[in-house]
């Protein structure tokens, strides 16, 4: 049973993700060496600033503490891309790991999925129109290049690419957004998958709050928001008891 479900549905599976996931550290390494590296060429230009003023022997308040300080900047930008790097070569490994059988389960829509508690968690395909509508003219904007890939189950609904002012067919930043849209305001939801994403992209991941969709929108982005406070949702549906021990107790 074990082999012939890994054969058939968590191989080709492992290798869907695998090849998504390459794609996707791929453009993600790309711009962590085009930002990252604008920031060390710009870094590197103001402390070669400095050390030909103190050459020169200008005579400026503080100047060895600005040579010292931008030292220091340069040195934590190098260590943040090695950083990165190493993050996101982790992150190309893909692989399945020992398959236990746990049980297995039938799937049907919540009893309660119109009560005040479970409706937030109920998709509106409305609502969450006006939402990707509005983060995508947000970004447009701000001069990016927006992609849909709300139908790749990625854990995010758009990726947002600024140019480079210099280049077109380069960008100087990338966001993975996640959206989320409410008709007023309410409780904001991230699925497992969501999440993951979100921990795994970290500050290249955005979630784009957007609230009163049913009158006038409101957009709140964040940043890195797998920082934020979430709270796991869960629910006792049963609770279960050995034959033995109802014996035991009469």
């Amino acid at each position: 049973m074990g082999s012939l479900l890994y054969e058939q549905a968590l191989k080709p599976w492992l290798e869907d993700n695998a090849t998504e996931r390459a794609r996707e550290i791929a453009r993600v390494a790309q711009h962590v060496e085009i930002s990252l590296h604008a920031l060390l060429d710009r870094q590197n230009a103001q402390l070669a600033d400095y050390l030909n003023r103190q050459v020169e022997g200008q005579t400026i308040s503080g100047l060895d503490g600005l040579i010292a300080q931008a030292e220091q900047h340069l040195d934590e930008l190098n260590n943040r891309l090695e950083t990165r790097r190493q993050e996101l070569d982790r992150e190309r490994h893909c692989t399945v790991a020992d398959i236990v059988h746990l049980g297995r389960a039938r799937v049907l829509p919540h009893p309660e999925r119109q009560s005040p508690q479970i409706a937030p968690m109920v998709r509106d395909d409305e609502v969450e129109r006006m939402a990707v509508d509005t983060a995508r003219a947000y970004e447009e904007a701000r001069g990016c290049v927006v992609e849909s890939v709300e139908a790749d189950n990625r854990g995010f609904d758009l990726i947002s690419r600024k140019p480079h002012p210099e280049d077109p067919k380069s960008f100087v930043e990338v966001r993975f957004i996640e959206v989320k849209g409410r008709a007023g305001v309410g409780e904001i939801f991230l699925s497992a998958n969501e999440y993951r994403a979100a921990e795994r992209l970290k500050g290249d991941y955005w979630l784009y709050a957007v609230f009163d969709c049913a009158s006038q929108p409101e957009l709140h982005p964040y940043q890195n928001p797998a920082q934020l406070d979430w709270q796991p949702v869960t629910k006792v549906e049963h609770y279960k008891i050995k034959p033995d021990a109802v014996l035991k107790a009469g």
